[in-house]
């Protein structure tokens, strides 16, 4: 099967059922999304499938033929992705485990929504769990990262 992943086509031989975690970790080594609980529960291997955040150890790699996926190593090719930029600025992560789902659920929030409320932020992050507790900081820096994709002063 054929899956497109960060913008090119990637050729696959694997069983219909694995899970898209799976395929893009161990069959095409992109090691960003990471495998947390394996339920859906946790957040960390969540990925954009047509620009939804979607969890990627649930997701059968034949959901994801015909579909554009995002991962991590696709939010920027540089690491300048205003979300990347303001986790730096603001210090994020500690153990750094579930930072790349945090990300990619923060970027598919910015994506539709540039100027998020407390609870818009809070809404989009529900089921992301960090086990360190960088909640304040992860919402100061979607916060910052969407002034700075609208221009404005942090």
């Amino acid at each position: 099967m054929q899956i497109t992943v960060n913008g090119s086509a990637r050729e696959i031989d694997v069983d219909e059922q694995m899970p898209l975690l799976w395929v893009l970790r161990d069959e095409l080594k992109l090691t960003g999304t990471k495998f947390g609980c394996g339920g859906g529960y946790c957040g960390a291997c969540t990925i954009h499938l047509d620009g939804r955040p979607t969890r990627a150890c649930l997701t059968p790699a034949s959901f994801a033929e015909g579909k554009q996926i995002t991962t991590i190593e696709g939010l920027s090719e540089n690491g300048d992705h205003p979300l990347q930029q303001a986790w730096i600025e603001h210090n994020v992560p500690q153990c750094g485990y579930c930072q790349s789902g945090q990300l990619m659920s923060a970027a598919a929030l910015l994506a539709t929504n540039a100027s998020p409320s407390d609870s818009d932020i809070d809404g989009a992050m529900t089921g992301n769990l960090c086990r360190c507790g960088t909640y304040p900081r992860i919402k100061a820096a979607i916060k910052t990262a969407a002034t700075a994709d609208n221009g404005e002063e942090a």
